[in-house]
Order: structure tokens, then sequence, then C-alpha cells
């Protein structure tokens, strides 16, 4: 697998070093001298159009690499956790990289992509900036299914949508899952049906919705803090 861009493979080559297998540069300079002496024996020059060609494209930065493919967990390895993050049907991968993101960043536990059957995950390690190297990540075509075993366990669903509840006056359960759905479509009907309440966020001006990963940020961040607000009080 490869990835590129200057943040992503720094972020890499710094805290994963066992995941790295070949560092291409095609930009003198672009590592600091620690990492260059670290990786000297992993390292290859090449060309910019090289470069251009391996990342398809892509705004490469002048670093690349070639790195282990990632191992994905199953739902049974994140389901004794508190806070799981499903993205039903979802596929942008600019979307699910910043989403991964924030998720990583504000302390959600798991994320599992439901609805589709792979996705491409060296685009999701970039625009997550290397986040989805850390956050459990898991891959399950069946949203049903996930949301069941969840719900067997303890878990309380809770779905985003402009129709939901609003959440500035919302308390959460301890073992929670936030259900985000599709940029076109949002949570699939069938899915809606399993979840337990459905919560939206109050805009200050009529607009017909907010982007999803920016919704995720907010619908986390706040589900995060509710339960801090509650052991406080």
């Amino acid at each position: 697998m490869i990835i590129y861009g200057k943040q992503v493979c720094l972020y890499a080559l710094k805290s994963h070093k066992r995941l790295i297998k070949t560092v291409y540069i095609a930009k003198k300079g672009i590592l600091p001298q620690k990492l260059y002496n670290q990786y000297k024996s992993s390292i290859k020059f090449l060309e910019n159009r090289w470069a251009q060609n391996m990342a398809r494209g892509g705004n490469h930065q002048g670093i690349l690499i070639e790195i282990e493919d990632l191992s994905f967990v199953s739902l049974t390895d994140i389901k004794d956790s508190d806070f799981i993050l499903v993205l039903d049907n979802l596929t942008d991968t600019g979307n699910i990289g910043a989403i991964v993101r924030s998720a990583y960043a504000l302390g959600v536990d798991g994320i599992v992509v439901t609805g589709v059957k792979s996705l491409n995950i060296a685009s999701i390690i970039r625009t997550s900036s290397g986040a989805l190297l850390d956050m459990p990540f898991a891959i399950i075509p069946n949203t049903l299914d996930v949301l069941n075993e969840l719900k067997q366990v303890g878990f309380r669903l809770y779905g985003a949508s402009m129709e939901g509840k609003n959440l500035s006056s919302y308390a959460f359960n301890r073992k929670k899952v936030l259900v985000l759905g599709s940029e076109g479509e949002g949570i699939s009907k069938r899915t809606k049906e399993k979840i337990d309440e459905m919560i939206s966020i109050e805009m200050s001006r009529e607009f017909d919705s907010l982007n999803v990963s920016v919704s995720a940020g907010i619908l986390i961040y706040r589900m995060k803090n509710e339960i801090k607000r509650v052991n406080r009080d």
C-alpha cells in the first residue's frame, strides 16, 4: 500500500515503524535528519515524474511510503468499549478520513463502516492525517447485524438526522453508538428502525444541513462531554 504527502508520511515514520517497507523521496531535505538516519536503508530516491505516477496524480509533496496493509478489527474487539461510531453506507474517503481524524482526537473507541465491502484505505489514511493507523476500524457489510449485536451487549443507538431531537439538552447512555448516514441519503430506512433515538444539531440560521464530517465532530464532542458533565454533577 502506498501513502503520500508530508504530514501523513512523517506521522507514519515517527509512530509506526513496524509498518514501513520503503520510503520514496522525490524532494531533497523533505525528511528531518533524525528520520533520514533512522530509515536510511529503506530510502529510495526517484524523479518527480515517477513519484507523480506512483501517487496517480495526487499531491505527494516529495515523499511516498510503501507500508504493510492494515489489519482491521472485528466487532468483538471493540464491543466491550463505551463509544462506537457506525458509518452507514458512507463511501466518500475524504469524509471518512475527516471523521476518523476527529473521532480519534476526541476519544471514540472504534469505528465500523457498514453497507460496503471495501474502501480505498490508503486514501483514508491520507485524509485522516494518519489517524487511521491508530484508530480501531472495521468494515462489516451488514449494518443490521452490527446494530443488533451492539444492542445485545448494552449499547444505546443514536442516529444523526435533521428530524432528530435537539442535541443541546440531551443526556446520553454511557455505552453508546453514534450512527451517521451517507451524504446524499442519510441513514437508511431499515437502519432507522433499529435506532433508539434520533438526534440533531440545532442551527442558528436556516440551512439545509452540515457536511457529515463536520456534523460528526460536533456530535462526538457533545456526546463525550455530556458524560464528563454528568460525572462532575
